[in-house]
């Protein structure tokens, strides 16, 4: 599971597909300019979501 955490404060947080109920996975897109962007997606394909923030920064994951 995709378990994203706050390098400032320690929160955890596990995201879930409200359509299927699957766990969301970590994954990476690339932007048109060559950046990234970390993104949790539906292992279903019911879609993505940029990955959560906490303290004003996005949270990181370690799969």
């Amino acid at each position: 599971m995709a378990t994203y955490t706050c390098d400032k404060c320690g929160m955890s947080v596990n995201l879930t597909c409200a359509k299927c109920g699957k766990e969301l996975v970590n994954d990476t897109l690339t932007k048109d300019d060559g950046s990234t962007v970390q993104v949790s997606k539906c292992p279903d394909g019911h879609g993505m979501i940029k990955s959560p923030m906490c303290c004003a920064e996005d949270m990181t994951c370690s799969v």
